[in-house]
Parts: structure tokens; C-alpha cells; sequence
């Protein structure tokens, strides 16, 4: 029978200790895929307002694309944590096996799809104006999509058995590889957006060449992956998709989201407000790569601890995680709020887009307040994913992202007449609310659900 090794053993008896090892090299290659986007925007702000507009109408996509991805990277985590916990070791390498086939299934799926309808998406997000620079970007980024699906599905599977510098290194050189190959492509060559674009299929391409070299040629992981063993198994499919498409859901109403603020920017203030929103979240994604970090963490360490039926640890893991994650927050915002100025001078550099500089100002004094909850409902979701309970975290997505921010945007923004502060208001609200809630009804669901565990 396969033992333990010692990643292994810190992920399921070790809580505390294991979420530091796990979520520093999360948050660190989270943080260089941040800023691997925001030195993208710089490059491409370069050229103008409405070549940054243009990439921010993708942007929805492109995210909805990346948590697709996660999502189902989220099921397969999940799962393969859960039979770790339980030390079913060849069921975790058979669920290894299939979320891999899975990944390369949909991918081929989501490409086509995406390409058909890529153009009348654009025109329905207000992109009429600058729609042939939009669709330029677009159809690359769709057409690399595997470069998004196949990583992230494989930095799961690393995760979830402890390796997590193979999971995130390659992320770290995505991120580099992009920032040295944008100003070649945009300006050197002279592609302007459309160099953007190959750049970032190009790095996301030759990051994924490593991990496949682990996991595929080398295999020395503790879970050993061989696709010629493959044979279909769907109730480790159904297992993997019960986490995997909710959590895939949950991005796209959060693109979703993301995409109906543009249109409500696009009506209230043109598409500068669109450049400026675009600009701003590119910075306010910094805040949110430490909780992402910190919450898959949580994820693969309350998998083992629902695996193994062990209540103490599966508290720690959500109290220990919120506690970071908002002490985490509390400094970015605080960084944030004060250095709001200095800040909005990257994406406000040149001639082209030195108007938009008060308007990221205003936008990320008011946007920094997004990140100070969310760790309360990001982790509150990602531990429902850990149990399997997939529908749970969905469910308190739409309340949070698809119900308040949306109302409360509406509101602010159309009722009251603050126009594009009124949407950012909004936002901070909703997500505030939300992440209340998520976080006091799942230590109200353990409550009421404490039988099924054995407290150790």
C-alpha cells in the first residue's frame, strides 16, 4: 500500500502549518500574474484610451475563461484532498487521471464556442465603437485557450498532494515571460493590442511545458499520473463537475457582473469610464491575490480535514484563513486608499491617457474597500467546495456578486444619480453584505452538521 509522504502528512494533520506552506507560493505567483496584467495594461495604455477600453471588454471573458478553469480545478482539488484525507490513495490517482481528460475535453469545447460567439458578445457589451480592435485581442486570447485550461488543471492536482512550487512556479514564469515579450510584440513589432495578446498565449504556452515534464515524463509526484491507464469512470467525473461546475458558474456571474458594469459605465460615462474601471481593477486585483492564495489553501486543507472526518482541523482551516486573509487586506486597502495618486500615474502616463488619471483616483479610493470583507466569503465558499458541497458556495456567490452588488450598483448609480461612483459603492456593499453572510451560515451549516465528523 502507498504511504504518506511528509506533504501529505502536514496537509491532514497539520492545518496551521500546512496553509503558510500552501498559501505563500499561491499568493507570491498570484501576485506576479497581477502584475504581470497590470504592466499589461501599462504597455497597452500606451496606446491610447480606447486600445485599454478595448482590452477591458475581453477582460470579462478572459477571467470567465480563467475561472472556468479554476472552477473545474477547484472540483478535481476537492476531491483527490478528500481521498487523501480518507487515504484513498488509488482513488486519488485514478481522480487525478480523469480531471485531466476533463480539462482537455473542455477546453476543445469552450474554445469553439467562445470563437462562434465572441463577436455579438462585444456588441452586446457596448464594444460597437471599437470593435475591431476589441474582437483583435479577443479572438487570440480565445484561440490560446488551452494555455488557461490545461495549467490551471495541473496546478490543481499538484495542490491538492502538497506540491505546491510545482503548481505555482510555472505561474510565476507566465507572468515574466508576458512582461518581457509586451513591449516587444506592442511596440518593437508594432502589433499594438494584437501583440498583447500573442504575448500573453506565448508565456502561458511555455509555462505549461514544465508542468507537463513532472507530471507526465518524470513522475516522481506522490500521485502518479499515466493517461494510457486511463478508463472512464463517471461517478468521479460526476464528483469532480458536483464542486467543478459551480464553482466554474460562480466566475462567470462574477464576469458576468463585471461585464454589466461596463455596459452601465459604458451608458453613464462613455468608454472612458470603461479605460478608468479597467485600470482600477487591474490594481485592485493585488488586494484579492492574497485571499485567492490564502483560500485554495484553505481549500486542499479542509478537503483532507472533511476526508478524514476531523472537525477541530477543518475550523482552523476557516478561522486560521480569515484571520489572514483580513489582516492581509486591511494593509493592501490601507495602501491603497493613501497612495490612490502616485498609483493612478501608471495607467495615466502618456499624452493618451493622462485623462484618466482623477478618474482612477476616485475609483480606487472607493474600490479598495471591495477586498476588506471578501476573505470572509471567499473562504467561507472555497471550504463548502472542500466538503463537495459545490451548490453551497454557488448559491452565496449569487447573493453576494449576482443579488446585493448588483442591487446596491443600481441603486447607488441610477436611483441616487452618482453615476460611475455610484456602481463602485455599490459594489463595496454588496461584497461587504455577502461575505458577512457566507461566513456566518457555514459556521452555523458545521454547527448543525457536527455528527458527521469524529473530533479528534
Amino acid at each position: 500500500m502507498q504511504e504518506a509522504n511528509e506533504d501529505i502528512d502536514l496537509i491532514v494533520n497539520h492545518p496551521k502549518q500546512a496553509i503558510n506552506k500552501l498559501a505563500l507560493p499561491i499568493i507570491f505567483s498570484n501576485f506576479f500574474m497581477v502584475l504581470n496584467n497590470i504592466i499589461d495594461g501599462i504597455w497597452v495604455a500606451g496606446l491610447g484610451s480606447n486600445s485599454l477600453a478595448a482590452v477591458g471588454f475581453v477582460t470579462p471573458l478572459f477571467f470567465a475563461m480563467v475561472g472556468f478553469a479554476n472552477g473545474l480545478g477547484a472540483g478535481a482539488n476537492s476531491l483527490i484532498s478528500r481521498c487523501i484525507g480518507a487515504e484513498n490513495y488509488q482513488g486519488a490517482g485514478n481522480s487525478a487521471i480523469h480531471s485531466m481528460m476533463l480539462s482537455i475535453i473542455v477546453t476543445i469545447f469552450a474554445t469553439i464556442v467562445l470563437l462562434v460567439f465572441l463577436n455579438p458578445l462585444l456588441m452586446l457589451m457596448g464594444a460597437g465603437e471599437i470593435i475591431e480592435e476589441t474582437s483583435n485581442y479577443g479572438y487570440i486570447i480565445l484561440v490560446g485557450a488551452y494555455s488557461i485550461f490545461l495549467p490551471a488543471m495541473m496546478a490543481a492536482i499538484f495542490r491538492s498532494e502538497g506540491e505546491i512550487n510545482r503548481a505555482s512556479y510555472p505561474l510565476m514564469l507566465n507572468a515574466i515571460i508576458n512582461m518581457i515579450l509586451d513591449p516587444i510584440f506592442i511596440y518593437v513589432l508594432g502589433w499594438g493590442v494584437k501583440g498583447a495578446a500573442f504575448a500573453t498565449v506565448l508565456a502561458g504556452t511555455f509555462a505549461t511545458l514544465p508542468m507537463v515534464y513532472w507530471m507526465f515524463i518524470k513522475q516522481d509526484s506522490f500521485l502518479k499520473i499515466k493517461l494510457s491507464e486511463y478508463k472512464t469512470n463517471l461517478k468521479i467525473y460526476k464528483d469532480i463537475l458536483v464542486v467543478g461546475i459551480p464553482a466554474s458558474i460562480e466566475q462567470f456571474i462574477i464576469s458576468f457582473v463585471s461585464i454589466l458594469m461596463n455596459y452601465w459605465l459604458t451608458l453613464l460615462a462613455g468608454t472612458l469610464a470603461v479605460a478608468a474601471y479597467t485600470a482600477t481593477w487591474r490594481l485592485v486585483s493585488i488586494g484579492v491575490s492574497p485571499i485567492i492564495g490564502i483560500g485554495v489553501a484553505a481549500l486542499t486543507v479542509g478537503g483532507a480535514a472533511y476526508g478524514a472526518k476531523n472537525l477541530k482541523n477543518f475550523k482552523t482551516a476557516l478561522n486560521y484563513s480569515a484571520i489572514l486573509g483580513i489582516i492581509s487586506s486591511i494593509i493592501i486597502c490601507s495602501i491603497f486608499f493613501v497612495f490612490a495618486e502616485q498609483l493612478s500615474f501608471i495607467f495615466s502616463y502618456s499624452a493618451d491617457s493622462a485623462i484618466l488619471a482623477p478618474r482612477v483616483v476616485d475609483a480606487l479610493r472607493i474600490l479598495c474597500f471591495f477586498i476588506l470583507l471578501m476573505p470572509l466569503g471567499v473562504i467561507s465558499g472555497n471550504l463548502f467546495q472542500a466538503m463537495g458541497k459545490g451548490t453551497i458556495s454557488l448559491v452565496l456567490t449569487i447573493l453576494r456578486s449576482f443579488i446585493l452588488e448588483v442591487i446596491f450598483a443600481g441603486i447607488f448609480a441610477f436611483v441616487f444619480d452618482w453615476a460611475d461612483i455610484g456602481i463602485y459603492t455599490g459594489l463595496v456593499c454588496g461584497m461587504m453584505c455577502g461575505s458577512i453572510v457566507s461566513y456566518l451560515y457555514i459556521n452555523y451549516y458545521l454547527k448543525k452538521h457536527e455528527d458527521y465528523f469524529i473530533v479528534k
